[in-house]
């Protein structure tokens, strides 16, 4: 093989795992900016904003209930968390990873949640999973979303 060919052969095998890294850097941070606003929403309340990260048949797995399927049972689970509690999370991910389109997110949360009836304080720490797919639009949201306490 001429050399000439074979240094443009490896020039460019090199500038494609370049660019795969690349989309997956930006992948990443659109993951992470995602599961950033989920937790703007859940501080603020607003459930219909949380639901806006799952996929139509997203599914909810949230420790010591039935599983929620679906946006409206998401969007229905967090309301009631609303309607009950003033609530306070501070979550990140300890872990993101891409692979075409599909990804997750690894991570650790506080919650601290204030009874609107008693004002009563509880707080919880707890590990979570988010299992995401990339849109046709480009945007992630979440298929999975898994968490157990810390207790």
């Amino acid at each position: 093989m001429n050399n000439n060919i074979l240094i443009a052969v490896i020039a460019f095998l090199c500038s494609c795992g370049e660019r795969e890294s690349n989309l997956n850097t930006n992948d990443i941070e659109a993951i992470e900016e995602m599961s950033k606003d989920r937790a703007v929403a859940f501080n603020s309340g607003d459930a219909r904003r949380i639901s806006d990260h799952f996929t139509v048949e997203g599914i909810l797995m949230a420790p010591g209930k039935s599983v929620a399927r679906g946006k409206k049972a998401v969007e229905e689970y967090y309301a009631g968390i609303f309607r009950e509690y003033e609530t306070v999370l501070e979550s990140y991910y300890d872990e993101v990873e891409v692979s075409g389109g599909l990804g997750f997110g690894r991570g650790e949360a506080k919650v601290m949640l204030i009874s609107r009836q008693s004002g009563d304080t509880t707080y919880s720490s707890s590990k979570y999973l988010n299992i995401v797919q990339k849109q046709s639009d480009g945007t992630w949201k979440t298929t999975h979303d898994i968490w157990n306490g810390n207790e």
